[in-house]
């Protein structure tokens, strides 16, 4: 399932809106306020009675302060021995991209090892990310830049990069052929899929090109 359709049909997103509102203690008149969003377009929202826009979870998420991908979650099994064959990967396709998992969303422990690949432009978005714990990546194939606060850092193959995820980060192909890199989040926070944010700030910029002003649902 594509995630990041237009609409949203086969999940529970009003539970699933309800549980991290009253997990954040917030009342929905806040989200309202904080979202932009009616009262009665959330209470529709959570009843099940409608189904968001991608641009309208956007407005909840920020109000939220949560990544998108939250309201999509299905918590897996947790495994302490998890075998991930190259064919069952789970794949994420974004512009100029594809993320690939590789079992951290099934494995008991804090860490998440992923892998990028980068067509030619290809980046994270304008926006940047940061997330508790620590980030690893090393570039496997062609040339890829990561932005650290206020650093640059150009990767060719074999180059590594190891940081404090706290801080303001993103990435991006530089060169003019595909970029192949493998990134590992590690310590972070019980809960907390920093995956997800490798993936939504792209995402957001392009919802924001289809964003309607005039939408409330």
């Amino acid at each position: 399932m594509d995630l990041f359709d237009n609409e949203i049909l086969t999940i529970d997103v009003g539970g699933r809106l309800r549980q991290l509102r009253n997990e954040r203690g917030m009342s929905m008149r806040a989200l309202a306020r904080a979202s932009g969003l009616s009262t009665n377009a959330l209470s529709m929202i959570e009843r099940g009675r409608t189904s968001p826009s991608v641009s309208t979870l956007y407005k909840i998420s920020d109000a939220l302060e949560i990544p998108i991908t939250a309201f999509f979650r299905l918590e897996p099994p947790k495994h302490e021995i998890v075998f991930c064959q190259a064919s069952q990967r789970k794949r994420v396709s974004f512009p100029n991209g594809i993320w690939e998992g590789l079992g951290g969303e099934e494995f008991v422990g804090r860490v998440e090892p992923f892998m990028i690949t980068l067509e030619p432009g290809g980046e994270s978005g304008p926006y940047g990310m940061l997330h508790t714990g620590s980030e690893f990546v090393i570039c496997l194939e062609g040339q890829m830049e990561y932005e650290v606060e206020d650093q640059k850092f150009q990767l060719n193959p074999g180059d590594n990069l190891l940081f404090a995820a706290q801080l303001l980060h993103r990435w991006r192909n530089i060169g003019d052929t595909k970029v192949t890199a493998l990134i590992v989040l590690a310590g972070f926070e019980i809960g907390e899929r920093p995956s997800e944010f490798h993936l939504t700030s792209k995402l957001k910029k392009e919802s924001d090109l289809e964003d309607d002003p005039s939408e409330e649902v």
